[in-house]
């Protein structure tokens, strides 16, 4: 019986499995023992699987949900992320790669599993979902189209399953499952399908090519950037003290394994001299701004300054009200600095950040105005960095090059998941949900009356909370008096980003203490607002969103242990585009605890690719397909790392430009 299919490459081990594939159970069994799972009767955290006659279970390090494979005897015949919890099929997939355990702690810090070496032999992709019609690109010959499986016969004389691509002139090549690593689906920017390649002809070798030239040269920027800021000298903090363990032992709360790491990884960078741009990518409500609280603290302990900066003024609130919580009992003075705050006020805690008097400071832009001066500033966090404009983001850039920057963040931005994706920046995940969480089922919806006094009557019964978004300003006191008429024993408040502090102040401890049932408000509340006991989301107006916008409103139900609801209204009149449908369907099908990796990928998609890259990239892009780019870039990263050299030679690029125009 053949063993499942093996690859090296330096350190590294995989196993990949796929439909049809003719392997014994106990084989697969074995492997994932080696690779340092643990078996158990039921799986629920990564790195666990579980035997149940002919069905194995397995949570893999790099998977966001447990993988369930059936067998017909000793033939795979279904591949499938499930839910733990409620066992319901999340998404079925043609082939996966498994990683050792290891891998994932190890990896961290560079993520797409992502390591250096040979861009053909490595898997990108953990997972390939294949449906006929596809476009999709082989490493070896190019941009074709799937079109179905057959059965071929081998070289040796046996049978295999296969998968049919065509290509120009109705040409089909056949791709042996074993050598499913060559196929990735072809991902891009922009609505032109790509023209199908030529087997045997050169088109494919000329884009391959260029496309890796192009990678190479944006390699060398990006490693000069990151040694310019390596160079750069830092603060290094010193190690934890005898506070910074008392203050850690009182969280509330069992830490995940992901929170315990990314933790580690935090104070590793805040412990070395050079200064930290770290990512923490999490989903919501899966713990981040624990693991920042403690490296503020960690700050605040070798006598340095926090800013913490926050897209709105209710984050800025939440979070001011939360660190202060949790550093009870400490001698440390934390303040919050907003726009809404009188002149006076704000002059205080000015003067204060300038003297020392205030250690930790949390505001929204108004941190980054002119006459905002610290004394001794040791640590900037970042939460949810795409909620900022142009200006802003070229103010933190002066920041990055001068203290530590932790970024936190449930859907990055596309830039910071592309240089995560290729290794280019540092990045924790943490994809393990806390205990208790539900997936929430999301639907798609046009405007109703009725469904949404049922909506909200159903939350009520159960004792519960409602949000309703409404993102204009101007007519959203309309809006609530029209609910208030659909549902007259429902309790309304209202909030939006231009009341008075204290007003604003006032509606959300209502809402917050239970007061009120019903809270109609703008995106104002769609950052990191953690409100346990409300449940029911309504977004009206759905397809004027963007998809991280939906992402983050969604996160603010499913935090308590009942199920949530979210309905995305598609107002009656709307016109989608193409884009929007995207998106709406998008959340309808990420509806999985740790989808946020996923919906930052999709909004990569969407968004495209002009102002990731530039215009020459996103050239590349196009003709290659992103994964294979992805490779490309990531194994030019590698090299040039391996090779301790930042930048390519002049004249050796003018050759290879020079052989393929």
């Amino acid at each position: 019986m053949a063993a499942p299919t093996l690859s090296s490459g330096p350190g590294l081990e995989y196993c990949r499995l796929y439909i049809g594939q003719q392997q014994s159970l106990n084989r697969i069994l074995e492997q994932l023992i080696q690779f340092g799972y643990e078996r158990v009767d039921q799986v629920a955290d990564p790195g666990e699987c579980a035997l149940h006659g002919g069905i194995l279970d397995m949570f893999p390090a790099t998977f966001e949900s447990p993988l369930r494979l059936e067998f017909d005897g000793t033939r795979l015949v279904s591949i499938r992320s499930f839910n733990p919890q409620t066992l319901e099929t999340l998404d079925r997939h043609t082939m996966v790669v498994i990683l050792p355990c290891e891998v994932r702690a190890v990896g961290r810090k560079i993520v797409g599993g992502i390591l250096p070496g040979s861009a053909a032999e490595q898997p990108f992709e953990s997972c390939l979902d294949l449906e006929e019609g596809d476009v999709v690109v082989h490493v070896d010959h190019g941009i074709g189209r799937y079109v179905g499986r057959t059965t071929i016969t081998s070289v040796a004389g046996g049978r295999q399953d296969a998968l049919m691509l065509e290509y120009a002139d109705g040409d089909r090549l056949y791709v042996p499952m074993d050598q499913l690593h060559l196929v990735q689906k072809y991902v891009a920017f922009g609505h032109r399908a790509p023209a199908l390649h030529k087997l045997g002809g050169v088109a494919w070798e000329r884009a391959k090519t260029k496309a890796y030239v192009g990678a190479w040269a944006y390699a060398t920027m990006l490693l000069e950037l990151q040694a310019k800021r390596v160079a750069l000298p830092g603060y290094a903090f010193a190690k934890d003290q005898e506070w910074q363990r008392a203050f850690e032992a009182a969280f509330p709360y069992r830490e995940t394994p992901d929170q315990l790491t990314a933790t580690a990884e935090v104070k590793q960078d805040m412990e070395s001299p050079r200064p930290m741009d770290r990512v923490l990518l999490g989903d919501v409500g899966y713990g981040k701004t624990e693991v920042a609280i403690r490296a503020a603290f960690k700050a605040v302990m070798d006598h340095k300054q926090v800013a913490v900066l926050v897209p709105t003024t209710i984050l800025a609130y939440q979070h001011h009200r939360t660190f202060t919580k949790r550093m009870q009992g400490f001698p440390i003075q934390v303040e919050m600095l907003t726009r809404f705050q009188s002149d006076a006020d704000q002059r205080h805690i000015l003067e204060a950040l300038a003297s020392g008097g205030c250690d930790i400071v949390i505001g929204t832009h108004r941190l980054l105005s002119g006459d905002v001066r610290f004394k001794d500033l040791g640590l900037l966090v970042v939460d949810e960095e795409q909620r900022f404009g142009v200006k802003d983001k070229e103010q933190l850039k002066q920041w990055r090059t001068q203290v530590d920057v932790l970024t936190l963040s449930a859907t990055p931005i596309p830039r910071t998941l592309y240089l995560a994706l290729v290794g280019a920046r540092d990045m924790s995940l943490i994809t393990t949900p806390p205990e208790n969480r539900h997936p929430i089922d999301t639907h798609v919806v046009q405007e109703d009356d009725e469904s949404l006094r049922r909506w909200i009557l159903r939350e009520l019964a159960r004792k519960g909370q409602v949000f309703i978004v409404h993102n204009r300003i101007q007519d959203i006191h309309a809006v609530a008096r029209r609910i208030g008429r659909l549902v007259p024993e429902a309790r309304l408040g209202v909030v939006h980003g231009r009341m008075a502090e204290e007003e604003l102040e006032r509606v959300m401890l209502a809402f917050i203490d239970g007061a009120l049932d019903v809270l109609v408000t703008t995106t104002i509340i769609e950052s990191g607002i953690d409100i346990p006991n409300a449940n029911t989301l309504i977004v009206r107006g759905a397809e004027a969103f963007g998809l991280a916008d939906l992402y983050q409103l969604r996160g603010r139900v499913g935090r308590f242990d009942r199920k949530a609801y979210a309905y995305l209204v598609v107002l009656k009149d709307a016109v989608l585009t193409s884009e929007a449908r995207k998106r709406l369907e998008a959340m309808s099908e990420h509806t999985a605890l740790g989808s946020g990796f996923k919906i930052a990928m999709e909004d990569l998609k969407i968004r495209g690719a002009g102002n990731l890259l530039g215009i020459e990239q996103s050239g590349h892009i196009s003709a290659v397909g992103f994964d294979f780019y992805c490779r490309l870039l990531r194994e030019a990263v590698g090299r040039l790392r391996q090779e301790n050299s930042l930048l390519l030679p002049q004249h050796h690029m003018s050759e290879r430009l020079t052989h393929v125009s």
